[in-house]
């Protein structure tokens, strides 16, 4: 697209766009409080009134979509025009008229307007931008087993990911089902498959783990000896490339699917230390890749959630992220370099720690964790940060998310006692990794909304326990954790 030689400024809303492709946006009437936090919020952060139009001018990107050929299209709704613009949009960039989206506001079921209207009022650092999660068909995945491991694959069936594509495969050396192995195919997003160094220091912590007694993956090695190769392939246009891993496949039902009882919750919290803890011995030339200055999923870096926020459009809950996120630059990040430092798995959630049925003991159903999956978030972070992403996902399922901090941090420290620093930090860590999760999903949901359900898992209860969180108040919820916690440390201290 040819960037115009002039531009004037265009106060165009998200409303202003929306209407000209014939969506509908909730109109909030004049007078109406912009945020609608919770009365603890509300003290921390006065609430303003909002004027009739209650969205924010489009950025810089906008100009260019008006000006490069678009603004005879926006002209009848801009309450100004465009000056000098040339150049033509490129197929795909605007949506076409007609097409109608249930529900523009927020993020779930946004169809192309919603990404249209997110891609411009996100300004420069949000252009729309090529797919990098693999888009490989089970043939495909199929012929990979074969190519690069030398086996045959007797059947091939997706697995939800992120932003890398997995497929539980079984295989054989004669294609015959019978004595059959199971694997995961990883197939890593084409951004994380330029930095090869990191995801050997993954899979290598991976074979460290295991050997050293934790339920997690090994990698089967390529017909060249190797843990990992890089291909080329799936439907994603250009020659993008990938690297690709077989991985050993563990048995067991995700957190998520199950009712967790406190011992499993303490059991979790205990793994969360241990595993870190563990990681202090783990040494490998490729371990300097872990340090990741920018990676957004370090605990230390939620205030780079500042340039994802658009994603959530204005209303509440943005109010919440922008909250948690000032309060966590003014109170945890010139603390961080106090913090204890180790290695983070960075992801112990729901859904990537396996359990089987373990030793009944009385009425209630007992569990062991049999997986410890998906180590693509490792970095270098604090060992506060593990015990507070393991509390947040803990929460997500619970049917009392409130209460389940104490069990997930009496396991941790039973291993690793927090210091006071650590434990003051607590609050805004779970509270800044709810943040992450939340607004991240909103993001990648707009650039890959055919995988919206799996992102969006968190969001279903998320919102609303980062909400009761922030509304009970930071000194309440740490009462609950740190007594339930006190209890346990009683019990193992009693005669």
């Amino acid at each position: 697209m040819t960037e115009a030689k002039e531009t004037a400024f265009v106060p165009c809303s998200y409303r202003d766009v929306a209407l000209l492709w014939g969506w509908q946006r909730e109109r909030l009437p004049a007078g109406r409080p912009r945020c609608s936090l919770p009365p603890g919020l509300r003290r921390a952060r006065r609430c303003r009134p909002a004027p009739a139009a209650t969205t924010p001018p489009l950025g810089a990107a906008a100009l260019r979509w008006v000006t490069a050929g678009g603004a005879a299209l926006l002209r009848p709704l801009l309450r100004s025009a465009a000056a000098g613009g040339e150049g033509r949009a490129g197929p795909g960039e605007l949506p076409r008229a007609g097409q109608r989206s249930a529900r523009l506001p927020g993020v779930r079921n946004a169809g192309p307007a919603r990404r249209f209207v997110y891609a411009m009022a996100s300004g420069d650092r949000r252009q729309p931008q090529a797919a990098t999660k693999p888009a490989f068909g089970e043939e495909e995945a199929a012929e990979l087993v074969d190519k690069v491991f030398g086996l045959k694959a007797v059947w091939v069936r997706p697995l939800p990911s992120y932003d890398d594509q997995n497929f539980h495969v079984k295989v054989s050396d004669g294609g015959e089902a019978e004595g059959a192995e199971e694997y995961v195919l990883k197939i890593t997003n084409s951004e994380d498959s330029q930095q090869p160094a990191l995801i050997e220091a993954q899979t290598r912590a991976m074979v460290f783990l295991s050997a050293h007694g934790f339920p997690s993956a090994t990698p089967r090695l390529t017909k060249d000896g190797g843990i990992m190769s890089v291909q080329e392939g799936g439907s994603r246009p250009g020659n993008q490339k990938y690297v690709v891993r077989l991985l050993t496949y563990l048995p067991g039902t995700p957190v998520a699917k199950i009712a967790a009882p406190t011992q499993l919750l303490y059991d979790i919290g205990k793994l969360a230390a241990s595993l870190d803890k563990a990681l202090t011995e783990f040494h490998h030339p490729s371990v300097s890749s872990l340090h990741r200055g920018q990676f957004i999923w370090n605990l230390a870096n939620v205030p780079l959630l500042e340039q994802y926020v658009d994603a959530l459009g204005q209303n509440e809950y943005r109010e919440v992220v922008e909250w948690v996120i000032q309060q966590f630059k003014e109170k945890v990040t010139p603390k961080i370099s106090s913090f204890r430092p180790c290695i983070n798995h960075g992801d112990l959630n729901d859904h990537n720690i396996l359990v089987v049925p373990g030793s009944p003991r009385g009425a209630a159903p007992q569990y062991r964790v049999s997986g410890v999956l998906d180590f693509s978030d490792m970095s270098y972070g604090r060992y506060v940060f593990e015990a507070a992403i393991a509390i947040m996902y803990m929460m997500v399922e619970s049917a009392e998310p409130l209460r389940v901090g104490g069990h997930v941090l009496a396991g941790f420290e039973s291993v690793v006692p927090l210091t006071g620093g650590e434990r003051a930090a607590l609050f805004l860590l779970v509270s800044g990794r709810f943040a992450q999760s939340l607004v991240m999903a909103a993001h990648t949901a707009l650039l890959y909304p055919e995988n919206e359900e799996y992102l969006m898992t968190t969001a279903k209860t998320g919102w609303k326990h980062l909400m009761a969180m922030c509304a009970l108040g930071q000194e309440a919820v740490e009462k609950m954790w740190f007594e339930t916690a006190a209890v346990y440390a009683r019990r193992e201290t009693a005669p």
